[in-house]
């Protein structure tokens, strides 16, 4: 078998906080869950997922980079057919817009924990 990607796996401070926001913002679905992990998926396919999982000292991260923070690792890019709607969207779920915007086609947002992440449209 080949390798292939399961799933992304996000720290937090509440699993299941966090695994809510996202599970309204994709329409996924909660698959496992307990106060220590909570999984994803997309309803229509098992893999990849996305898990949340409690990390007490989780810091969100200092983007755009200015020095001695946490640097961001890491982040999801979530397709949208329609950024200005999806923006709104999100951010009525818990989201919000940084300041900082690099590109036209993409909005980048934090999550309720302060994770970074991206809405783009197809070409961006």
């Amino acid at each position: 078998m080949a390798a292939s990607l399961g799933a992304v796996v996000v720290s937090t401070r509440d699993p299941r906080e966090l695994a809510g926001f996202y599970a309204r913002l994709l329409g996924w679905v909660v698959v496992d869950s307990s106060p220590e992990w909570v999984r994803l998926r997309d309803p229509a396919r098992e893999r990849p997922g996305l898990s949340f999982q409690r990390e007490a000292g989780d810091v969100a991260p200092d983007w755009p980079a200015r020095g001695g923070g946490v640097p961001v690792q890491a982040h999801l890019d979530v397709l949208v057919d329609d950024l200005d709607a999806e923006q709104r969207r999100a951010v009525a779920l818990g989201a919000s817009v940084e300041e900082h915007q690099p590109n036209p086609g993409v909005r980048v947002l934090r999550d309720p924990h302060g994770h970074l992440f991206c809405l783009f449209l197809p070409g961006a």
